[in-house]
C-alpha cells in the first residue's frame, strides 16, 4: 500500500478550488461528480502526492453531514492497493471494521472501501484500487 491521497471536507468547492491553487502554485487537474455519494471532487497533484477536495452536492450527503458535525478539514487519507477485494478480506480476518462489505465506484477512476475511523485513531482510512 501507498499513500493515493488526503481527501479535505470543504463547504465551498469553487473558493476551495481557487484557495488551493494559489497554496500549492497548480491548477486543478480533474473535477467529477459522483452521484452515490452526493460529492463533487476536485484533485490537485503536486509531484507524487495528491488533494481531493471534497463538497456536497446536496444537505443530505455523507461529506454537508460531517462538516456540519465537525467542520471543513482533513476528512480522509487513501491507500492505494493491487487487490481491493483480498485487502477487505485480510483487514476483516485481522478484526478491523469496513464500512461496507463490498467496494464502491468512486471518483478518479477507482474502486473504494472505506474502514471505520474508530480502528485508526479517529483516521477515516479510504481503500483505492484503480479500475483501469
Amino acid at each position: 500500500m501507498h499513500i493515493d491521497h488526503i481527501g479535505i471536507a470543504v463547504k465551498d468547492l469553487e473558493t476551495s478550488v481557487a484557495n488551493w491553487e494559489k497554496l500549492l502554485g497548480a491548477s486543478c487537474y480533474k473535477r467529477e461528480v459522483v452521484e452515490t455519494q452526493k460529492v463533487e471532487t476536485a484533485f490537485f497533484i503536486k509531484k507524487e502526492s495528491k488533494i481531493e477536495l471534497l463538497g456536497p452536492t446536496s444537505e443530505d450527503s455523507v461529506i454537508a453531514k460531517y462538516i456540519e458535525k465537525r467542520g471543513e478539514g482533513m476528512h480522509h487519507v487513501a491507500f492505494e492497493v493491487e487487490d481491493i477485494e483480498a485487502e477487505i478480506a485480510r483487514l476483516k480476518n485481522e478484526g478491523y471494521t469496513l464500512l461496507s462489505d463490498e467496494p464502491s465506484n468512486g471518483a478518479d477512476q477507482k474502486k473504494i472501501v472505506f474502514m471505520h475511523p474508530k480502528d485508526a485513531n479517529g483516521v477515516l482510512v479510504e481503500l483505492c484500487q484503480s479500475m483501469q
